[in-house]
């Protein structure tokens, strides 16, 4: 992969996930925290902003290391962004067994980039939300 990392999906990722600093259930019914923050993530926890922005930072550079190792093929800065933001919103084992990777892998970036909008759902059901995120991360991709 041949993609230096500028962190071109962060943008997205602040765009459509909320800042809360304190630990809420997510569409999903997932527990969260600052900027779609997961992990370990218990009722009642708090955060400052300051704790938010750096698990986001933290998070993003652990999801591309994560991006680059499922990615064989080369990819621009904007479309490891958008994949980054993508594997933040669904996860790195949805994005490793998705149709996505698979024809991204195969050398079909048209056909990859049409995948993103497959993945509206949250908590089985479309989220008007995740619509625009996908448009937007596909719209990156294609950059």
């Amino acid at each position: 992969m041949t993609a230096t990392s500028k962190r071109a999906g962060l943008a997205l990722i602040k765009q459509f996930e909320v800042c809360e600093l304190k630990a809420y259930l997510c569409p999903a019914g997932r527990r969260t925290i600052g900027w779609g923050r997961t992990t370990n993530v218990k009722r009642g926890d708090t955060c400052t902003q300051a704790q938010a922005d750096a698990w986001l930072v933290a998070e993003y550079d652990a999801f591309e290391r994560r991006v680059r190792v499922l990615v064989k093929v080369p990819l621009t800065a904007n479309q490891l962004g958008a994949l980054v933001s993508f594997a933040y919103n669904v996860g790195t084992g949805a994005l490793g067994s998705s149709t996505l990777l698979r024809l991204l892998n195969q050398g079909q970036y048209d056909a990859a980039a049409q995948q993103f909008g497959r993945w509206n759902l949250g908590g089985g059901r479309v989220l008007a939300g995740l619509v625009r995120r996908q448009g937007a991360e596909a719209e990156l991709f294609a950059k």
